[in-house]
């Protein structure tokens, strides 16, 4: 036989494209349309229904930059359409190739009852099957003309990225308002041709299976009578039956499909217009809940819940039915899908609070799985918060992104640094918004890694990033592919469920140990420094808020602690470390409100904590330090407050070149003519930190143009060009022992102060950069003589260690990554410290010297960028960063002097000294919380960890009588088998392993009543 499979191809195309897919919808007539644009910010949705609307029509266009229009369709059913089903096709101008990233609607009745969502891949209202004829319409749109920022030549740079900058020109144009008929006939026909001619390209071209289906599909086109295709469709799909209901292989791979629609809380929009998002796609997906049986839709990020709650009343009402019948599903468990590279150890931890917390309260449901399909890289301390959070399980997509090495699982344990380990899950498909075309379902099963040992994999089913959701036609293709030859088999399916089969089968999954590093989006730890400063920051506060808030409604009956309050900035601190406001990925307008809503917090926090030590200092004029660090500082214990104790004294002394010499008796820093820090030798080790012929503090420029992903990426030939900005405009000595440094370079200004602070082993170094370059990369080089394969980074409850070399190109792939409050590099007996009050991106590197073969191993801290998209003026402005440079720091000095950057002393004046609320008898021990229980019991609950990477033994002393103390989870419920740990005298004995994360609850002795 002749081969015409091609011929056959190319006809079903070409016929559905022109003949069969314009059937769907055979007769239409034209809906009345009538426009109110709403002045400013949205309004409520009776205030747009209310309004007076003026007469516009098809063609007319419509939509300033982030505007909203509410439309008015009214029209009548012809009489002559009874029997028939009818829909409005309302298409505000949308290209079908951005769902989720242009204009969109919600469709209201009159009543303000909402029906469903607009967007470019879901134009169909439903009004009537069947129509009696005669039915009059009548539909309002709230539509939002969101401009496009990510156009077809992404990443140039644009001023839409702010209603501030966006202008007044209209952005769409109305292209169709009608009633017309539905025919599901054709309809159907258009997705048996659409299952069937994907999975044909699928095929090898041998298969017998993929002939079966060319023949069937001609035999199928040739029942088609192009001048009738209505009348000839039902003759069509019944040549298409057999080939529709021949069963999948037994060994076909199997696919739990979920509806998904990832819903970024901002990226390209604003925080108010995902509010919108939100209540749009769940509003698609309850109407497709009560079409469709067999549909299970699971959303994510309990923030997104809590705004439908709050600002749609109406559409939470159907929300909450759905999750009653098991079909709209909350995941998760978390309160936004959040960056995990940058939140501090307890913002994670809370992340999984508030998000676990949201779902049982509303509908005591308990999420097992972590949902983080988008999130950029995971760090390594991840799953012990999993765990203690009560759950076992892990979903992401991103880490198929990565450019240099493929990860070699799709389903595999996790390991984190203390040893817990989380059964994980990267869906093969590859994408996390997954269509159901027969391209994608073969990739699933073609790319799974576990072949032989296993078969269940999970597909997020839905448009997503802007949201939009699952749609009919995604149903009904999963549903041919139920049991379908040639193709993996499709089930909807909760992720409990899909997440219970796959360990099931594969109770021996291979382990992967360490960070999740996404070899991709590494600017993302630098970008909008701003941004991050505020994270920073605010987790401090609320650390300092929690413990003083604490230790004050403890020991002072006046002093009420703000639980409402605490609960609410909590909450707005999660909400700012969503994926792409922490990484500084989005646009303009959502950094502007962030550095707004970080301010107002800060100033917030700092009132609850003036007036926790005001009410624990008392009448007096004594000065009085108070330390919120873990550690005892200048004789001021952790946690309390007392007359600090300052040994030593700092000078300062100049230098034959014009520089200068700092010493206080641990260190001697010479800092030459050009402000750089050409030694610092550690006295009490006799030990010079600076390598050989190299200069620390050493302002490094690099031009910065990533192929794509600007705010997100860094390319490694960045470094294939650099300027060291060693000129200097201004070397001067300062206040005390230290030294002013001034440079111009470019556009922009650098200020440093480079000080030795009495009794402290450490160089801080005070920088202000007043920048204004674009598309570069500034940062600060320390080059250390210290010969180390590797080194450690802080990240969540504990510390990572990364290689120093490139032996690998795995090694080579994190050309830069993130740490929290220290970087850490050693040789045996000796190492070096750089701690930091606000930057994430870093980079170490080796070299051997030639002179004497000695190492030089070189830190260097990112400060700022200067990317254009998706914010053309990213990081414009004056910035201001604290390191500090520590020689001869064990782990432990890295650790309490990245506390210490971070917690400056408040001096109080006051009349008694304040006994901490808790001590720990054990420096490697570090608490992260004090505070009050939530449940407002007046219980102290207390959380720790081991931070140097060894077992610890501690005794941890209540500071007030305890009644009896419990080990909790996350969440402060009692741990299902673990003994409560004895109290005696106030006080427990605790043995921790490396790195482990434990909650205590201590009920108090005197019994405790929320006012």
């Amino acid at each position: 036989m002749h081969d015409d499979r091609t011929l056959v191809e190319a006809r079903l195309k070409r016929v559905l494209d022109e003949r069969i897919r314009p059937a769907v919808y055979p007769a239409s007539v034209p809906l009345d349309v009538a426009v109110w644009n709403a002045p400013g910010e949205p309004v409520p949705v009776a205030e747009g229904l209310a309004a007076e609307p003026s007469p516009t029509a098809v063609g007319q266009k419509w939509g300033a930059p982030w505007g909203t229009s509410w439309f008015r369709v009214t029209g009548t059913v012809p009489r002559e359409w009874a029997g028939k089903t009818v829909e409005a096709i309302l298409d505000l101008g949308f290209d079908e190739n951005m769902p989720g990233f242009q204009c969109e609607g919600l469709v209201y009745r009159p009543d303000g009852t909402p029906v469903k969502g607009l967007n470019p891949r879901n134009q169909w209202v439903r009004i009537a099957a069947p129509a009696e004829g005669g039915e009059e319409v009548r539909l309002h749109i709230e539509a939002a003309s969101n401009p496009v920022i990510l156009d077809y030549h992404p990443f140039l740079p644009t001023q839409l990225g702010d209603k501030e900058t966006a202008g007044s020109e209209p952005q769409y144009r109305l292209e169709r308002m009608d009633l017309a008929v539905f025919d599901e006939t054709v309809w159907q026909l258009v997705i048996d041709l659409e299952v069937l001619g994907e999975l044909m390209q699928e095929l090898p071209e041998d298969s017998g299976r993929r002939y079966d289906i060319v023949r069937a599909v001609g035999r199928a086109l040739d029942a088609v009578d192009l001048q009738d295709v209505n009348g000839s469709a039902a003759a069509a799909r019944a040549r298409l039956a057999g080939v529709l209901t021949t069963p999948a292989e037994p060994s076909a791979h199997r696919i739990s499909a979920v509806g998904h629609a990832h819903i970024d809380s901002a990226w390209l929009w604003p925080l108010r217009e995902t509010v919108r998002k939100v209540a749009r796609t769940t509003s698609n997906m309850t109407a497709l809940i009560e079409d469709e049986p067999d549909f299970v839709f699971a959303m994510s990020q309990a923030q997104q819940w809590a705004w439908i709650k709050e600002h749609r009343p109406e559409v939470w009402a159907k929300v909450k039915k759905a999750v009653a019948d098991g079909r709209f599903v909350p995941a998760g468990g978390m309160w936004v899908e959040s960056d995990t590279n940058m939140p501090g150890s307890e913002a994670m931890a809370r992340q999984f609070v508030h998000g676990k917390r949201f779902f049982l309260d509303e509908f005591g449901v308990e999420n097992d799985e972590a949902w983080l399909p988008d999130t950029f890289g995971f760090a390594a301390g991840l799953p012990q918060i999993i765990k203690a959070a009560g759950s076992k399980w892990l979903l992401t997509q991103k880490i198929s992104w990565s450019q240099t090495n493929r990860f070699p699982h799709h389903t595999f344990n996790w390991e984190g640094i203390d040893g817990t380990r989380i059964f994980t899950h990267f869906p093969p498909v590859d994408t996390y918004n997954c269509s159901m075309k027969g391209s994608e379902i073969a990739h699933a099963a073609k790319n799974f890694k576990d072949k032989g040992v296993a078969r269940h994999s999970l597909a997020p089913t839905g448009w997503g990033d802007g949201g939009g959701g699952t749609t009919r036609e995604m149903i009904a293709k999963a549903g041919r592919l139920r049991d379908l030859e040639g193709s993996a088999t499709v089930e909807w399916e909760t992720p409990a469920a899909f997440f219970e089969k796959a360990e099931a089968e594969y109770p021996n999954a291979p382990v992967w140990v360490g960070e999740l590093y996404l070899e991709l989006h590494r600017a993302t730890l630098t970008s909008q420094a701003g941004t991050k400063q505020g994270n920073r920051r605010s987790e401090h506060l609320l650390r300092e808020a929690e413990l003083w808030a604490a230790t004050a409604a403890v020991r002072s009956g006046e002093f009420t602690y703000p639980y409402e309050q605490l609960d609410r900035i909590w909450k707005t601190v999660l909400l700012h470390q969503f994926h792409d406001i922490l990484p500084g990925s989005s646009i303009a307008w959502v950094h502007r409100e962030a550095r707004a809503t970080y301010a107002a917090l800060a100033q917030e926090l700092n009132g609850i904590i003036d007036k926790a030590q005001r009410a624990l200092a008392g009448e007096g004029t004594g000065a009085l330090v108070f330390n919120s660090t873990p550690h005892t500082r200048d004789g001021v214990p952790a946690g309390g407050a007392r007359t600090e104790v300052i040994d030593g004294e700092s000078a300062i002394a100049t230098r034959a070149d014009g520089g200068f010499f700092l010493g206080n008796g641990l260190l001697r820093v010479e800092i030459d003519a050009r402000g750089l820090v050409v030694s610092a030798y550690d006295l009490v080790a006799g030990r010079e930190t600076v390598a050989p012929g190299g200069a620390a503090n050493l302002p490094q420029l690099h031009a910065d143009f990533p192929n794509m992903w600007d705010a997100w990426d860094v390319d490694e030939f960045y470094r294939n060009t650099v300027t060291d900005l060693v000129e200097a405009d201004e070397v001067t000595a300062g206040e005390g022992a230290s030294v002013r440094v001034v440079r111009t370079f470019g556009d922009s200004r650098l200020t440093q102060v480079l000080s030795l602070t009495p009794g402290a082993q450490r160089l801080d170094i005070d920088t202000e950069v007043d920048w204004h370059e674009t598309e570069k990369f500034l940062k600060l080089a320390f080059p250390l003589d210290i010969h180390a394969e590797r080194y450690a980074s802080e990240t969540q409850f504990g510390h990572f260690y990364r290689a120093t070399h490139t032996n690998t190109s795995w090694e080579a792939a994190k050309f830069e990554a993130c740490n929290h409050r220290f970087v850490h590099i050693e040789e045996p007996g000796w190492g070096v410290a750089l701690v930091n009050d606000s930057t994430y991106g870093h980079d170490v590197t080796r070299t051997v010297r030639a002179e004497d073969c000695g190492t030089t191993t070189t830190v260097r801290v990112s400060l700022l960028r200067a990317p254009r998209f998706p914010d053309p003026e990213t990081d414009q402005g004056v910035h201001r960063f604290r390191h500090a440079l520590v020689p001869g720091a064990d782990i432990g000095d890295a650790v309490r002097e990245g506390y210490r950057v971070n917690l400056p002393e408040r001096r109080v004046s006051g009349g008694s000294e304040v006994a901490p609320l808790v001590t720990v008898d054990n420096d490697a021990v570090v608490v992260t919380a004090v505070k009050l229980a939530d449940d407002g019991s007046g219980d102290v609950v207390v959380r720790f960890h081991e931070a140097h990477g060894g077992r610890a033994r501690a005794t941890l002393t209540a500071g007030f009588p305890a009644g009896s103390v419990t080990v909790t989870d996350l969440l402060e419920r009692p741990l299902d088998g673990v003994p409560a740990p004895a109290l005696a005298d106030d006080a427990v004995s605790v043995t921790l392993r490396p790195f482990e994360l434990v909650t205590l609850r201590f009920t108090r002795g005197t019994r405790f009543t929320r006012g």
